[in-house]
């Protein structure tokens, strides 16, 4: 079982083991906001709900420019796994620009497709194929993805990560 850390501002940092998240709350650095009864940790001394969300006590300070590194899972997570193309359920990524033609691996230039609009398209670009793009590839901004191991989250994760987004 897995916990979302909070910085001080409600921001997520981290998601850590519950054993980590029980040690930041033991040692005075961090409270529990929400915890799951249903699988308790027992201990000499008694029994502890293991916590799902942890704030911290402190503010941490985060560097700005914690850019998301392109990744194909990453790319189809942002499209929904829909091809960008046809709509379909995608399976691989497509560059807009293809590579041979100077394309980069960047978020603006990746979209998640399915096989077939994938080999039909080939080394061409939409315009010559007399496609349209259903949406625009852009890097993702929203805060749950800079924390790595937010998409496999549970449930009650998601109150606090629409707070800071």
């Amino acid at each position: 079982m897995k916990t979302l850390v909070l910085n001080a501002g409600y921001e997520p940092l981290a998601v850590v083991s519950f054993k980590r998240a029980i040690v930041l709350v033991m040692n005075q650095k961090a409270t529990v906001l929400a915890s799951d009864t249903a699988h308790p940790v027992w201990s000499i001394s008694g029994r502890f709900d293991r916590p799902s969300v942890i704030l911290l006590t402190r503010y941490v300070r985060i560097p700005h420019g914690r850019a998301v590194p392109v990744s194909r899972r990453g790319v189809l997570r942002r499209d929904g796994h829909h091809c960008g193309y046809c709509g379909k359920t995608a399976t691989t990524i497509d560059h807009v620009l293809p590579r041979s033609r100077g394309g980069a691996d960047s978020w603006e230039n990746l979209v998640a497709c399915c096989l077939r609009c994938n080999n039909v398209k080939g080394d061409r670009t939409p315009a010559e194929m007399g496609w349209t793009l259903r949406l625009t590839p852009r890097a993702p901004h929203d805060s749950s993805w800079v924390v790595r191991g937010v998409e496999g989250g549970q449930a009650d994760w998601q109150d606090y990560l629409g707070v800071a987004a």
